[in-house]
């Protein structure tokens, strides 16, 4: 009995004491500019196997001014898939010297059906995902410049899905 106790305390004092997870994806922000356009980004933070592997999935929506950024160890082609993905997205591969060299659209799959794989034209170290559409609205092509700045130097932004609607078509302009 006395042994049961000290056992049960023993695990109690240890996940009181235990540290919390670490967050899925960092945060930041990222600046596109491109001639007299330039567009602030809340952003979280694909840098590691898993939370590349988890993207956006499971998302209903993201906001406007948010997106997810990928960030890869070195250049190539990219492949991504919207396996479990229920926001239609642009993506933007990106390449080391942070200039946009590729965007595509991205639609959910259909139910049962196949899973498309959208693979970057050129090699690129970064993606930026974010809804579609958002580059054609706001006149961003290939040649628009990309600035990340990890939280650290944000400090307070949040990136999270502070809820936007799903874009049916793209109209251009701002």
């Amino acid at each position: 009995m006395r042994l049961s106790v000290v056992v049960l305390l023993c695990l109690l004092v240890s996940v009181t004491v235990a540290a919390p997870a670490a967050p899925l994806f960092k945060r930041g922000t990222v600046t596109i500019v491109q001639a007299d356009r330039r567009v602030v980004l809340d952003v979280e933070v694909a840098d590691t196997p898993q939370a590349r592997a988890q993207g956006l999935m499971h998302r209903t929506s993201l906001a406007d001014n948010a997106g997810m950024l990928f960030i890869f160890e070195e250049a190539q082609r990219l492949s991504f898939w919207m396996k479990n993905t229920f926001i239609p997205l642009s993506i933007a591969f990106i390449d080391p010297h942070w200039r946009i060299n590729d965007i595509q659209d991205m639609d959910p799959p259909q139910p049962g059906g196949d899973i498309p794989i959208y693979v970057s034209r050129h090699p690129a170290k970064y993606a930026l995902e974010v809804n579609q559409c958002f580059f054609r609205r706001h006149g961003f092509t290939v040649g628009a410049r990309v600035v990340y700045r990890p939280a650290a130097a944000v400090r307070g932004r949040d990136a999270g899905g502070r809820g936007s609607a799903l874009i049916k078509g793209c109209t251009a302009g701002p």
